[in-house]
């Protein structure tokens, strides 16, 4: 302790004489101290590398990141570069035994952490492979996974279960370029690397009915578990591009997912189906289907599977869809959709921008969902809920199995040049039941009737609207008090003739 006299001046306790001179005072100590901290670290060092520790994994450890409410990518004991399975990346030879002999690797590191796998800078032709867990698949930059384009090397799969068929034919469907079923912790990531399925073949001949069975997505995982896809380019997937089936904990961060807008048929750029506790963020898609679009089974297949889409977040996306929608909820949602929040959107030069599509026959549910900040730029339809999407797998669907929507909210939704903001098409046997709008002003190019659209819907209005809202939308004031109630419900004003 430090002690006073009583002239005022500080003392200091005598050192006991057992302490060596030389650590009198604290900023020796703390200078011995720091010495030999740091020439025990680099003994650890060498030892942990030569025992074939990487030097990022070491960095991890002295620098762990912050904590975070989702994970980031884990970083792997082992680590290996494509070329040392033989891997040629000149865009003509076939690299599929090198990754498959790369993941074979992998798989047996599973109980000392995994490993990571390396795709160096170049043109890596491939038939399709699988994914092993506690793998990380790696592109660097300038890195390009090319799809073979010759649909023979392309293996064939069994039916989804909850789609009953192919969703494009019945029977098999081929397997996806990237594959991976039963795993648990994978990451995808990389420096802005590219897998490409070099779609255009695939989308040729399915115009022409040249092919037998349903075209497989880019990169497909099922039944799987803790995923990251993070700083990677999906391109010109064959059918839809990035679809986790049936998986739980799934993060997709920085992803850019690139198709043609037109001419290139199906290429949803990310098709979360039956997936749980998922989030989608940061990433930019632009193809020739949906953005982003839930699913969760077809009619009576997806009601018998009964895996429901739930605990989804979609937040800060920019994309652009001219054929379909930004995001859609759907059509096939035959085991549910719910608790979805989808914030801080973009969708711009579009047909639709948020659309969720539902048929009799599908049953099921979609609700708790909310949208909230939401940019339209150029859109022709702003906001579409419609209920008589009518693809069957088949004609053993129950046309009596209804679907339930409700709880839908709509919350921030702007922009401009939009030729319709809302069409609302419940029926008799479908109502959609407790739709909010609460701050909504989107710049229209249409400026007669026909421009809030509804039928079938119960729900109520808070605040300013514009453009106004239609009739069957009780009205309330910022306060929520109600200044005008609904006329009807069930009133019906959609006009599907632009």
């Amino acid at each position: 302790m430090v002690e006073t006299s009583g002239s005022g001046r500080f003392h200091y306790p005598q050192r006991p004489r057992w302490i060596p001179p030389v650590l009198a005072s604290q900023g020796r100590l703390f200078a011995l101290l720091w010495i030999l901290g740091f020439a025990s670290l680099f003994v650890w060092q060498r030892n942990s590398l030569a025992g074939g520790i990487s030097l990022d994994l070491l960095r991890w450890r002295l620098f762990p990141p912050s904590p975070d409410p989702w994970p980031f990518p884990r970083l792997r004991p082992s680590a290996f570069k494509l070329t040392d399975f033989g891997g040629v990346g000149d865009g003509r030879r076939m690299n599929t035994k090198a990754f498959e002999k790369a993941v074979a690797k992998i798989s047996r590191l599973s109980k000392r952490g995994g490993g990571q796998l390396n795709v160096p800078p170049g043109m890596w032709l491939t038939a399709p492979f699988n994914l092993t867990s506690h793998m990380t698949l790696f592109l660097a930059e300038g890195a390009v996974i090319l799809g073979v384009q010759d649909e023979k090397y392309w293996p064939l799969m069994p039916p989804l279960k909850s789609y009953g068929h192919g969703r494009e034919h019945k029977g098999p469907r081929y397997g996806s370029l990237i594959h991976g079923q039963h795993l648990k912790d994978v990451v995808i990531t990389g420096q802005n690397g590219t897998i490409d399925g070099q779609g255009k073949s695939w989308w040729t001949k399915y115009r022409r009915k040249l092919l037998n069975y349903t075209r497989g997505p880019l990169v497909q995982l099922m039944w799987s578990s803790d995923i990251i896809i993070s700083h990677i380019t999906l391109r010109d997937s064959p059918f839809w591009t990035l679809h986790p089936f049936d998986c739980k904990n799934v993060t997709v961060s920085h992803v850019t997912i690139l198709a043609p807008v037109n001419e290139a048929p199906n290429t949803d750029g990310i098709d979360p189906d039956s997936c749980e506790d998922m989030l989608i963020e940061n990433c930019y898609i632009s193809v020739g289907d949906d953005g982003i679009a839930i699913k969760s089974g077809w009619d009576q297949y997806g009601i018998a599977y009964g895996k429901p889409s739930t605990n989804i977040v979609i937040r800060n996306v920019i994309t652009r869809s001219m054929v379909s929608a930004g995001v859609s909820i759907g059509s096939e949602m035959s085991g549910g959709v719910s608790n979805i929040t989808v914030e801080n959107l973009h969708v711009w030069t579009s047909k639709r921008g948020i659309r969720i599509k539902t048929a009799a026959g599908r049953g099921g549910h979609i609700r708790d969902i909310t949208y909230r900040n939401i940019t339209l730029d150029n859109v022709r339809v702003g906001i579409v809920i419609k209920t008589d999407y009518n693809e069957h797998p088949d004609e053993d669907f129950n046309p009596k199995a209804f679907p339930v929507l409700k709880d839908i909210r709509f919350e921030g939704i702007h922009g401009q040049g939009v030729r319709v903001p809302v069409r609302i098409h419940g029926c008799e046997e479908i109502p959609i039941q407790n739709v909010t709008f609460r701050d909504m002003s989107v710049g229209i190019t249409y400026k007669k009737k026909h421009i809030f659209q509804c039928s079938y819907v119960q729900g109520r209005v808070i605040g300013t609207v514009f453009p106004s809202p239609c009739d069957n939308l009780d009205q309330y004031d910022e306060q929520e008090r109600l200044v005008k109630a609904a006329v009807s419900p069930n009133i019906t004003d959609v006009d599907y003739d632009f």
